[in-house]
């Protein structure tokens, strides 16, 4: 056994962010600067797309939602097995989210559920790119244009993906990305939207800096506007200086980044690949996604707290992607059922994944795994 936790998930950070970061906290300015138009800029030049920067991936949800002048009856459809961001900013946007089904083998949004939700009082379409796998694309933006409606993705697991050979957030109608500290990269906090429509754009722009018009050009300038005007609600949603820093970093590090996720993620697979009958893995290419987490299926599980417990006992810290939405409080519908949302939710597992891991830490979590199983077989 390790003598240290490994743990599920963890910020990867070298010498060069603490750097950046020293760097920023020795100008003095540790707002919304010319870091943050450092940033945008690169990430433009990646993704081949506009940027606008802002302070979580909650965050760029909710003002892409908002740039799109929702109403209360206004419905957008998201798959309930999704962390609460997604459904909190639809709320936060002022319309109504509608939780969907799952595909069973993909765990993203089931589309024949979809389309039976789709009704005069639906606006947008929410997929969300679960475990960094992007699945249907052209038929959710078929459906979409079919319907006239919008999509907004949440791509907070999937920055540095593909799918059919181009980057996810190179292309499609809104993008949403999260930077926050265990991302495929990580601001600390933060996260961007990324569009083609000059409109959302613009709207999202004004709207991170409290609705004042045109803001961002001074604060790139490390200057601040003292007579300005507002016509729309904003939120202090802006980036700081210190998160750009950190993202610049980050991003310059991605390939090896996201080669030590994609190695380890391969690595789960052959190892987990006919080691036991009852575990199920995602339907995932790591040759085209870079991983945010490592999530296993395991079939008919009823015992996943206990397990949980154990493995931790031996140092394997482990996560549960996600407690359904429409279980929640404040969205629970008693006319939704979703099967399989609910078959599944009971049966996932993610195992530790992050760059930091060793090949021998990811050998370890499943050999232990195994063996743990064959215990609740043996004692049912």
């Amino acid at each position: 056994m390790p003598n240290k936790l490994i743990r599920l998930s963890k910020s990867c950070i070298s010498d060069k962010e603490r750097t950046a970061v020293l760097n920023v906290l020795n100008k003095e300015y540790l707002g919304m600067g010319e870091n943050v138009k450092e940033f945008e800029d690169k990430l433009s030049k990646f993704l081949s797309n506009n940027v606008i920067c802002v302070s979580s991936g909650t965050a760029a949800l909710h003002l892409a939602l908002t740039s799109l002048k929702l109403t209360s009856n206004d419905e957008v459809l998201v798959p309930s097995l999704t962390y609460l961001s997604s459904f909190q900013a639809v709320k936060a946007a002022g319309a109504k989210p509608v939780a969907c089904d799952i595909n069973l083998k993909t765990l993203t949004i089931d589309l024949s559920d979809l389309k039976k939700k789709i009704n005069k009082n639906t606006k947008v379409i929410m997929p969300v790119h679960y475990s960094g796998g992007v699945f249907d694309l052209d038929k959710i933006y078929k459906i979409a244009k079919e319907n006239n409606l919008r999509v907004v993705e949440d791509a907070a697991h999937a920055f540095g993906s593909f799918y059919k050979k181009k980057l996810v957030g190179s292309f499609g109608d809104i993008i949403c990305f999260s930077f926050d500290g265990i991302k495929n990269i990580t601001s600390g906090e933060g996260g961007c939207v990324c569009t083609s429509d000059q409109k959302v754009l613009k709207k999202v722009s004004n709207l991170r800096l409290l609705g004042v018009e045109n803001d961002s050009t001074s604060r790139y300038n490390n200057q601040r506007k003292w007579i300005y005007d507002v016509k729309d609600i904003g939120w202090r949603y802006h980036m700081s200086n210190l998160m750009a820093a950190i993202g610049i970093v980050q991003l310059d590090r991605f390939e090896e980044l996201s080669k030590k996720r994609k190695v380890l993620a391969k690595k789960y697979d052959k190892l987990l690949k006919n080691s036991n009958s009852k575990i199920l893995k995602l339907d995932r290419n790591y040759d085209n996604i870079v991983p945010h987490i490592y999530v296993i299926r395991i079939k008919n599980m009823n015992y996943r707290d206990e397990l949980r417990k154990r493995l931790l006992e031996k140092n394997i810290q482990t996560g549960v992607h996600y407690f359904p939405n429409h279980f929640l409080s404040i969205f629970r519908d008693k006319n939704i059922s979703l099967s399989n949302t609910e078959k599944i939710h009971k049966e996932i597992l993610t195992l530790p994944l992050h760059p930091d891991l060793t090949i021998s830490d990811i050998e370890y979590v499943v050999k232990t795994l195994i063996n743990e199983l064959k215990l609740f077989d043996d004692n049912p």
